[in-house]
Parts: C-alpha cells; structure tokens; sequence
C-alpha cells in the first residue's frame, strides 16, 4: 500500500468531517477501493455519516476483483445493516461471491429473496447472476428451470444455460438450447454462436457444426475473429481440414489463434509441410508466434526430412524469448528425438528445470528407438524416485518399450507387474521383450494367460521374434492366424508367400500369389527418401528415374565390391520380410540403399547421411549399410518404422535385433 496515499485519503476524511462537510463519496471511494488496506477502508466507511449505493457497491467490487467473497458477503451483510438499500448492480456481485463461499448456496438463495423483495427480479443482470447461481450450484436443469420462469430471457441468459450444460458434459443440451434460442428470434451474438459452436465440436457433429455455421453466415457474424476462430477448431476437430481452410481463407482479420489452429489442423492430418508453409507465412505477415504456436508446429518437425526446419524453429524460441514452459520444451524435446538427433533431446532434457511426466515417457522412449534401451530403464528408475511426477501406464509402455531393446527380460517383468490394468499395448511389448530374448515358450505360455491370441500387435509383436531368431515352425502358425484375422491385409499374403519360397514350395507361392490377384489387394510398395538443399529426393525399389541414377548405382556397385573383397557376407533371407517386390529386386536396387547412395554422391566427406523407409529395412539392406558405414567411415541413419538404425564403423545401434 502507498502510506502516503492513505494518509492523504485519510486526512480528506478528517477534514471533511472536522468541517461538517458531507463527504464526498464518490470521488472518496476511488481512492480507497485500490487501497489494501481494507481496515482503514471500513473504517473510513464507518466515519462517514451518509452512505450512498455506489459507494458501497465499489467496495464490494473491490473485493470481489481481489478474489475475497468472504469480504464481500460482510461488506454486504454491514450494508444492510447500516440501511443501505442494494440496487440491480449490488446484487450480481453478492451472487457472484455467493458462488465462491462456504454455505454458499443458502446464502444465495437468501440474496434470490432479497432480490424478490426489491423488485429486482426481472432485471438481467441479476438474472443471469442468478442463472449462474443455480447452474454452478443446484445443476444445469435447475437454472433452466429458473430460466423458464424468467418473462425476460435475452441473449445472455440463453448462452449461459447452453454454457452451463456444457460444463456438466451435456453438449448435446446445450446445442438443444441454441435451437430454441434462434426459434425464439432471441438476438444471435458472437458468443451465443462460440457457444454452440464448442457444444458441436465435443459432440464431434459436423452436420450440427454446419447448421450453426450457416446460422453465423445469415446473422452476419461468420467473420467475427471469435467465431471464425471457432468454426476452425471445430472443423479440425471433426477431421474437415478442407472445411477449415475455406473458413480461415475466408477471414477478414487473422490473430495468433486463427494461425495456430489452422496449421496445428494441418500437422494433426499429416499435413506437415502445408503446416511448415502456413506457419513460414504468419511470421511474413508479422503475427508472431506464442508459445502454443510453436508447440504446434514442431510436431511437424519430428521427422528426419524436417530436422533443419526444426532447428530454426528452437533458434527462433531462443532469439525471441518466447517462453519456454514445459509444454513448449517437451514439444522441442520430441522434435529432436523423432528427427534423429537423441544427442540433442539429452541436452534439452538435462538442461530442464521442470520436467512433467511427458518430459520423461518422451526422453525414456526415444532412447529406446535409438538402439539405447539400458539408457532408457535408467532414466526410468531417475522418474521413480522423483515424487511430483505420476508415473502413468504411457510411461509403463516407454519402459516396457526400452526393456524390448535392451532384453531386460527381468526388468521387463517386474514393470508389467507393476501396471494395474495393463491395456494390449503393455500385453503387446511384454510378448516382443520376451520373443526378442529368444522365449517362444514364455511367449506363448503369456499369450494363453491373458488370451491374447486373437490381437493382431500380439502376433507381430511374436512375429518379430521369430525373424529375429528364425524360428520359422512358429512363424508359420502366426502368419496363419494373421491372414485369418485380417483377411484382406496384403502385407500378411506377402509374408506367406515369402515363407513358401524359403522353404521352395513353389506351387504353394503361386497358389498365393493368385489368390492376392483375384481378392485385388495391393501390397504396399517400398519407398525411401532423403532432404537435400531443402528439396526431399523419394526413391522405389529399382528405381532409375532420378536424374542423377547413373552415379547412385555406380557408387554402390563400387561398395559392394569393396565389400565383397573385404569378405563381408551379406544376408539373403527374405522368408519373413513383409515387402513384395524386394525379393525379386537387386539388393542395390532397394530404396534405402539408393537414398544413402544419393547422400554420400551429394554430401561432403564426414556428414552424416539420414534416410527414412516406409516398411522395415531388410536383412541385406542392414548388413549392407553397417559394412558401408565403416568403409565410407560416416555414420548413417536410417529409420524405419521399428526404430532408428545409427550405421557406425560396421555396427548398428539395433544390435541386429529389430
């Protein structure tokens, strides 16, 4: 408190009654109200010899803005006793703070009579006090009952009842309600319309999203910011992203909001380069971004092809001192882990001063796809003992997750024991630590405990497995189930019928081969692709169609010879490879091989190459890009959607298990 002030606003007081002067009140309480010394407010109050309303009333403000109700139901209790006689504008403050207090009801429906007393019922400000009153404390149906019998209803009170079904998880009445209102020919504002709006988009409604969108088209008010930047989320929310983009293009004048939601929409459909685009033309037309837009944005970055433009997006945060809460760091932590930099999310994550528990599932996961699995669990017994942060069953699966790779079987154990509802994601990964380790029996043992067999991440999860230790009696049983349980699965076809060809039976091949012909299925294609000088170069498998396809194949037929001199026995088993037309290609016709050929055709000596594959990597592709590794003496990463496979001086970080 400023003494001076209250000294001076004191001695005005003094000298006002020394004179016999009748104060003036309302240029007095200007100066108190502010004041924290609310004693010496009552007190002066006390000195006053006529109290008006107003003087009051911006007491009772005061301290309703000051968040203490119970200050303003004494204020109130003391106004009535001096006789002071509350009007329309006392009363939806005392209801406001009658909300807030203990007892809080009774004292509410106390002030409801008062209001009943003064003939202050009817007014609408206190109507919709009351309203809010009723809802908050007795239920939505409550206030509309009191609604109902309300002779004036305008377009607050309306909005509000909507609201306040919204609130108890009713969106369907809240839409309900702004039917009536606009039968009613009750006056349709931006909020009425944002209202509804939000009630469609948790009901995930298009088809009511629409009608209210046409109702905000016919009111004239599609082009206010608030509703436009509602219709947007909406949109998004119920997956229309072409609705979306017709309702911004449309927009007279665009915030940070109408931004944000715009490219998040693009980024949550895959439209990541789209959202790069939108975000690259915000900052063009000077609307900065905050940090919610930033932390929908990288997303977008978390991909290999996209690491650059994510690095200048954290250059941006850190030039601009764009505050950096934990959501935007979790979201920058995550964009580094899934474009392939876990060096760089360590960094992050060790420089955090407050981690939640996304920061750590995050971090343990990502070195987990990383090939650093015992980094992962010891990162997750660091949580463990953190007390402030939940350990939730997202977190349980990272770690479930890091104990796969590392074949912590043990550890593996301990931790599904620990989860109290495991869901088929915890059932799924146990399954792949336990295949992993080479445990069919255990395995299989698992599966019959908890009747698993009939999900499909299950079987791949033990079809992993047994690629990995070429357990092929097994394999067969699952690929058999496989093909019973999602029947027009092509990837599950291909898979057969590369069994039948490692065990030579040809007729068997065919007999597949015919049958994914006359179903029309399609197995998917391999494609692989690398980010050079800003332009993304996408390779097929035996792909001669880039312009520089002659020095790509030249450069590897040069490797292999080299590896084939150095006496490097590559691996030629497709029997549980899951990608058609690999088989019958050249292993140097393979995509990811064309792509790293490209890199280290483009690049300088020394720069690490980065390739993405759609499907696996095969067993070849594998051998071959550790031996190229170590003769071209660079590291080279290639993800696939298993993990990130980190090539260096002959080995993988997958340690060969994926």
């Amino acid at each position: 408190m400023d003494v001076l002030s209250s000294t001076q606003s004191r001695s005005i007081f003094l000298k006002q009654k020394s004179t016999n002067a009748v104060p003036n009140l309302q240029s007095c309480v200007r100066v108190l109200p502010r004041s924290i010394d609310f004693c010496l407010t009552h007190q002066l109050f006390d000195e006053i010899p006529v109290s008006d309303t107003f003087a009051w009333n911006n007491l009772i403000q005061t301290h309703l803005t000051n968040g203490d109700p119970d200050r303003v139901v004494s204020t109130y209790r003391k106004m009535l006793l001096r006789g002071v006689r509350p009007d329309k504008h006392t009363l939806p403050r005392i209801l406001t703070a009658a909300c807030q207090t203990n007892n809080s009801f009774f004292f509410g429906k106390q002030v409801h009579g008062h209001a009943l007393k003064l003939g202050l019922s009817s007014d609408s400000y206190v109507i919709s006090a009351l309203l809010e009153l009723y809802g908050r404390l007795d239920g939505a149906d409550a206030a509309k009952l009191l609604f109902c019998k309300s002779a004036r209803r305008n377009s607050v009170s309306w909005t509000l009842i909507s609201r306040l079904y919204i609130m108890e998880d009713k969106p369907g009445l809240a839409v309900d309600m702004f039917k009536q209102m606009v039968k009613s020919k009750a006056e349709i504002d931006p909020l009425a319309l944002v209202t509804a709006i939000g009630a469609c988009g948790i009901l995930k409604s298009l088809p009511e999203g629409r009608n209210v969108h046409d109702i905000a088209r016919k009111s004239g008010l599609e082009g206010d910011v608030l509703v436009s930047n509602s219709l947007l989320k909406l949109y998004i929310d119920c997956g229309s992203i072409k609705d979306a983009r017709a309702v911004f293009d449309r927009m007279p004048s665009k915030d940070v909001i109408s931004w944000t939601e715009i490219f998040r929409g693009y980024v949550k459909n895959g439209g990541f380069n789209e959202g790069l685009k939108l975000f690259r033309q915000m900052s063009m037309e000077g609307i900065k971004p905050d940090s919610l837009a930033i932390s929908s944005i990288l997303p977008a970055c978390g991909r290999v092809a996209a690491h650059k433009q994510g690095k200048e997006i954290h250059a941006y945060l850190l030039r601009n001192g764009i505050d950096m809460n934990v959501t935007v760091q979790n979201a920058v932590l995550d964009m580094y882990v899934k474009s392939g930099f876990i060096d760089s999310a360590a960094k992050i994550f060790a420089g955090m001063e407050e981690r939640d528990s996304i920061s750590w599932t995050v971090m343990i996961l990502g070195y987990s796809l990383h090939g650093q699995g015992e980094l992962g669990v010891d990162l997750f017994c660091e949580m463990e003992k953190n007390s402030r942060v939940q350990i939730d069953q997202i977190a349980y699966a990272a770690v479930l997750h890091a104990c796969t790779t590392a074949r912590l079987v043990e550890q593996g154990r301990f931790y599904f024991n620990c989860i109290s509802f495991p869901k088929i994601r915890h059932h799924a990964l146990m399954v792949a630590l336990l295949a992993h380790a080479g445990l069919f029996h255990e395995a299989r043992v698992f599966m019959e405990q908890h009747k698993l067999e009939g999900y499909v991440e299950v079987l791949r999860a033990l079809l992993d497995g047994c690629r990995i230790h070429r357990n092929m009696p097994t394999a067969k049983r699952v690929i058999d189930q496989l093909c019973n349980l999602q029947t027009l699965n092509a990837d599950n076809y291909v898979l057969l019928s590369n069994w039948y060809t490692s065990s030579a039976k040809w007729e068997m091949v065919d007999k597949v081969r015919e049958t994914i012909r006359d179903m029309g299925l399609n197995p998917r294609k391999g494609y692989s692709w690398i980010e050079f000088r800003s332009k993304i170069h996408v390779f097929g498998t035996g792909d001669v169609s880039h312009p520089r396809s002659e020095k790509i194949y030249w450069e590897l037929q040069s490797l292999m010879k080299k590896i084939e001199e150095e006496g490097t026995m590559l691996n030629a088993d497709f029997s549980l490879h899951d990608v058609d037309e690999e088989r019958e290609c050249i292993p140097i016709g393979h995509s990811e091989l064309l792509a790293t050929s490209f890199g280290l055709i483009s690049t300088q000596a020394g720069a690490t190459i980065r390739v993405t594959k759609n499907l696996r990597i095969c067993g070849n592709c594998h051998d071959s890009a550790k031996a190229i590794s170590k003769i071209v003496e660079r590291e080279i990463i290639i993800k696939d959607p298993s993990c990130f496979h980190h090539f260096k001086d002959g080995f993988c970080s997958c340690g060969d298990f994926w």
